[in-house]
């Protein structure tokens, strides 16, 4: 009887450690997030005058949301650069990957082994590397400070992509793709309408991955576009650190316009990715 009680003691014991640490992760991730909620609803007074960043507004304002897109700032601009941007990256990422990864995973052709690794192998060269032969072929292209110049380096997938598609269509019972031919479906309706519809958990994953990694990208917006006309959100955001370097109550109401679409995107495809996760767990 002792021996169970220990071991009842023990398991519970183990079980607050575990909430604890997973409560002190929650802590230090949510952190930021809440300062930066917090302060951009503080007035530059507010903030100047309370003694802890993490006091509450007293009052709440929301003059520096209405300030950012008020014409002074110009906060507009931005926000619809950077939405047109990522969705054409978007849809012309998941288009192309697709393709190839269909291509790499199922089709049979002379090299098809050799050419995907030779392709995959270009994540193992840095992008600062490309950067200054990628900005002279858009230049003479006449594509700087233009939207072709923002999308066009990825608009046509990236081999991160192609590598996590291939692997899932991989794992896609063959069987099921024989009986589509056996109907008479050729290699287009077999990928639309076999291969994609039972695809979606990881396409969900990309689409996230894509959004999140090209609405944050700042080095090559910044480096191919000049003045307020293309400019995207993190380039604004930085910029309004410079201007305005003292006022710290808009910089956060900033970033934190910045953030919130991303985070509202992982919350309405958290199932999708979590199923992404396990069932390419249980393929390796």
């Amino acid at each position: 009887m002792n021996s169970v009680k220990r071991v009842a003691g023990r398991r519970i014991a183990g079980n607050a450690a575990t909430y604890l640490v997973l409560a002190a992760g929650a802590v230090v991730t949510v952190g930021p997030y809440l300062l930066s909620l917090l302060t951009s609803m503080k007035t530059p007074r507010q903030f100047g005058s309370q003694t802890s960043p993490l006091a509450f507004p007293s009052p709440f304002t929301l003059s520096n949301y209405s300030g950012l897109f008020s014409g002074e700032y110009g906060f507009v601009t931005p926000l619809v650069v950077t939405v047109q941007m990522v969705a054409v990256i978007l849809v012309g990422q998941l288009l192309c990957s697709v393709l190839a990864a269909y291509a790499f995973a199922r089709l049979r052709f002379p090299g098809r082994d050799a050419l995907f690794w030779v392709y995959l192998s270009t994540l193992m060269v840095p992008q600062i590397v490309t950067l200054v032969p990628l900005y002279t072929m858009m230049a003479q292209a006449g594509l700087r400070n233009t939207f072709w110049g923002l999308v066009l380096p990825t608009v046509f997938g990236s081999p991160y992509a192609i590598f996590l598609l291939r692997e899932y269509f991989r794992g896609i019972p063959g069987e099921l793709i024989d009986a589509a031919r056996v109907d008479g479906a050729g290699t287009p309706r077999v990928l639309w309408h076999v291969v994609v519809p039972m695809s979606r958990p990881i396409l969900a994953t990309l689409t996230i991955i894509t959004i999140v990694t090209h609405w944050n990208n700042f080095l090559w917006p910044l480096i191919i576009t000049t003045g307020p006309t293309w400019q995207v959100l993190t380039v604004a955001t930085a910029n309004l650190q410079g201007q305005y370097n003292g006022n710290w109550t808009l910089v956060t109401a900033a970033t934190t316009v910045a953030m919130a679409p991303l985070v509202l995107l992982f919350l309405l495809f958290q199932r999708h990715v979590v199923r992404s996760i396990s069932l390419t767990g249980m393929k390796s």
